[in-house]
């Protein structure tokens, strides 16, 4: 396998995940396959990126195992575009210098053969994009009993459902996952104006939409899930909660509806449409036969998951009502060439250059996959 250079991008946006950001980028830093570099991308926060900038000043790796020389340069950017999460990471897509974009979550550790997994998945040159699995680290020291595995995607994590194994699937989730540079230059950058931009409201499917105008822009594109290529997600105890489970769900239906928008109800929902009606009806049925045998919250693992669906669908309904309204629009433009990625501050304006104000179509879709 020949040498593949992976950038890894972490976007940040607070100074109170400052151990989790630092724990972060060690796990890149000791990757059993090293990454040419590592970019840190903060988001509207300048005290936050004053003191990154300070921590990771000229810091750089040394050798490899064998002697060889290598450079991995910690750089530290602030996000050129509007407030949020896609604009971060476009930022960083234009920053950097690797073959490969990797994307870890802030608070997320990487195992040590993360990378080597994900360089492994592109022999295949059709192999657009790569995840993997992700493990809730739950501040508790445990799962609550009443939160069903199926729905583990509400804290970010790999949900019980998905085939196990190296897969071919829908979509990646973004805070596991890579790209070949290419990729970028085919479907444009993530799109603004869907996932989480600085609202209080959990926002996500930003990665599902991408993929899925990655699939529509090149058909003969293969997007895979290995899951060896494991990071251990913080879930903090807020989230453990059935609060945010309620919120965050509800924000998933109005996503989704930015998402068929965007590239067609037809594909936004293909997967969702084949969970719902196999993988949950099955969780539903397990946690009941729990509760009958008086294994603790089978009961509220059935309740939370019908709570779930409906919350799910609600969201769906009034935000899909609200678009045929007014016109969803958002930006997902291409990401535009950094003339010199070194210059961190000078990024100003790269993730919006060349960005274009769409009302999303639906376009036709492509052949069914798993959803991840």
């Amino acid at each position: 396998m020949r040498d593949r250079q992976f950038s890894v991008v972490i976007c940040v946006y607070t100074e109170e995940r400052w151990e989790d950001i630092l724990a972060a980028v060690d796990s890149v830093r000791n990757q059993s396959r090293p990454a040419r570099e590592i970019l840190l991308v903060v988001d509207h926060n300048e005290r936050l990126l004053a003191r990154l900038t300070e921590r990771f000043a000229g810091r750089l790796s040394g050798r490899l195992a064998d002697g060889a020389e290598h450079e991995e340069e910690v750089r530290v950017l602030a996000n050129a575009g509007p407030r949020g999460l896609s604009s971060g990471r476009n930022t960083g897509i234009a920053a950097s210098r690797g073959e490969f974009v990797a994307f870890l979550d802030d608070d997320a550790v990487a195992e040590r053969d993360w990378l080597r997994y994900f360089a492994a998945g592109y022999d295949d040159p059709h192999v657009m994009a790569v995840g993997g699995r992700t493990l809730p680290a739950w501040d508790s020291g445990r799962r609550p009993d009443w939160f069903p595995e199926e729905f583990d995607w509400v804290v970010g994590c790999t949900y019980r459902g998905l085939p196990a194994g190296r897969v071919r699937v829908r979509n990646v989730l973004g805070g596991n996952a890579s790209f070949r540079r290419t990729a970028f230059d085919a479907a444009g950058g993530f799109a603004t104006g869907i996932g989480r931009d600085g609202d209080r409201r959990p926002l996500g499917c930003e990665e599902t939409e991408l993929c899925i105008r990655l699939s529509q822009a090149l058909p003969d594109a293969v997007l895979l899930i290995d899951d060896r290529a494991v990071i251990h997600h913080k879930v903090p105890a807020a989230r453990e909660r059935f609060g945010y489970f309620r919120t965050r769900t509800y924000a998933e239906g109005l996503s989704k509806a930015l998402v068929s928008r965007s590239v067609g109800a037809g594909r936004a929902l293909e997967a969702e449409r084949r969970y719902t009606t196999r993988v949950l009806p099955t969780g539903v049925v397990r946690g009941l036969r729990d509760a009958l045998l008086g294994r603790p919250g089978g009961a509220g693992r059935a309740g939370a998951i019908v709570a779930g669906v409906a919350l799910a669908a609600g969201g769906y309904v009034r935000a899909a009502v609200r678009a045929r309204g007014g016109g969803a629009t958002f930006s997902s433009g291409p990401i535009p060439n950094c003339p010199d990625p070194r210059k961190g501050a000078a990024q100003e304006g790269l993730a919006q250059e060349g960005a274009a104000q769409t009302e999303a179509a639906p376009k036709k879709a492509a052949a069914p996959e798993v959803a991840a």
